[in-house]
C-alpha cells in the first residue's frame, strides 16, 4: 500500500496522538517519569477504536522492552516471576474474553479505558502515602497470583499493568536493580503472551504493522529524549503535566467526547 494511502486512512488527530504516545513510551522506557507511557493507549483511544489503539502499541512496547532488558540481564527475582507470570497469563485470558465480548461495543471499551486511566492517576496520587504505610514483608503466593492476574488483565486492555505489579513487589523492598529488572522481565513476557489474543482477534494485521513501522523510529527518539531529560531535568513537573493530561483523557473517554470531531 502506498505511503500516502496509509497516512490518509487515519485523521490528523490520530497522528498527533500517536506521535505523542510513542514519544512518551520511549521517555518512560528510558527511566524518565513514573510510568508516563501509561497515557499512550487512552490518548490514542480518543481518535481510533480502543482495540486498534492497543494493538498498534503492543509491537512498539515489545521492541522497547527488549531494548530495556539488555540493561538488566540476569538481574531479576526468579521466585517473583514464577509466581506472577501464571497469574498474568490468567489475567490475559480474562482480558482476551473481555475484548472479544465487547469488541462490538466501543462505548463500553472506552469507558473501561477511561476508568483505568482515572484509577492510575488516583494510584499515582496515593503512591507516596502507600510507600509510607507498607511494611517490609514477603507477600504469599496467593497475593502474587492475584496481583499478577490483575496486572495481566489491565495490561491486556490498555497496557496499564504496572500498579498491581508494584503493589505486590513494593513490600519486598528489593534492591533497585532487581526490582526494575523483575518488572522489565515480567512485562516483556506479559507483552509477548498478549500477542496470542491480539492475533486471534485479528488486531495485528498488515495495515497496523505498517503504521507501527512508521512510528517505531519515533519511539527511539523518545528513548534518546528520555536519557537527555534524565541528565538535565527533574521529572516532578513533567509527571504532574502527564497525569493531568491523563486525567482529562480519562474524563473524555468516560463521557464520550469526540476529539476527532472537535479538531475538524
Amino acid at each position: 500500500m502506498p505511503m500516502y494511502e496509509i497516512f490518509s486512512q487515519y485523521p490528523i488527530a490520530f497522528w498527533i496522538s500517536a506521535l505523542a504516545s510513542v514519544i512518551l513510551i520511549g521517555i518512560s522506557k528510558a527511566g524518565f517519569g513514573a510510568g508516563v507511557g501509561v497515557i499512550a493507549t487512552p490518548l490514542m483511544a480518543l481518535t481510533i477504536p480502543t482495540a486498534e489503539a492497543a494493538a498498534l502499541l503492543l509491537p512498539i512496547l515489545i521492541i522497547s522492552d527488549f531494548m530495556a532488558i539488555r540493561q538488566y540481564r540476569a538481574r531479576f527475582d526468579r521466585h517473583n516471576l514464577m509466581v506472577m507470570i501464571p497469574g498474568a497469563v490468567a489475567g490475559i485470558a480474562i482480558g482476551w474474553f473481555f475484548f472479544g465480548y465487547f469488541r462490538g461495543n466501543e462505548r463500553i471499551l472506552k469507558i473501561g479505558i477511561g476508568l483505568l486511566a482515572l484509577a492510575f492517576v488516583s494510584f499515582q496520587l496515593g503512591h507516596a502515602r502507600l510507600v509510607g504505610v507498607i511494611k517490609e514483608r514477603k507477600p504469599n503466593v496467593g497475593e502474587g497470583l492475584f496481583w499478577g492476574t490483575l496486572s495481566g488483565f489491565t495490561s491486556t486492555l490498555a497496557h496499564v499493568g504496572s500498579p498491581p505489579a508494584l503493589v505486590y513487589l513494593l513490600p519486598q523492598n528489593l534492591p533497585r536493580d532487581i526490582y526494575v529488572g523483575t518488572t522489565i522481565y515480567f512485562f516483556t513476557i506479559t507483552n509477548l503472551v498478549k500477542l496470542i489474543p491480539y492475533a486471534q482477534l485479528n488486531l495485528l494485521h498488515v495495515g497496523n504493522m505498517t503504521v507501527v513501522l512508521i512510528l517505531l523510529p519515533v519511539s527511539f527518539l523518545g528513548v534518546k529524549l528520555g536519557f537527555l531529560l534524565n541528565q538535565r531535568c527533574s521529572d516532578k513537573w513533567f509527571n504532574r503535566l502527564i497525569y493531568g493530561l491523563l486525567f482529562l483523557t480519562g474524563v473524555q473517554l468516560l463521557f464520550g467526547i469526540d476529539i476527532v470531531s472537535i479538531l475538524k
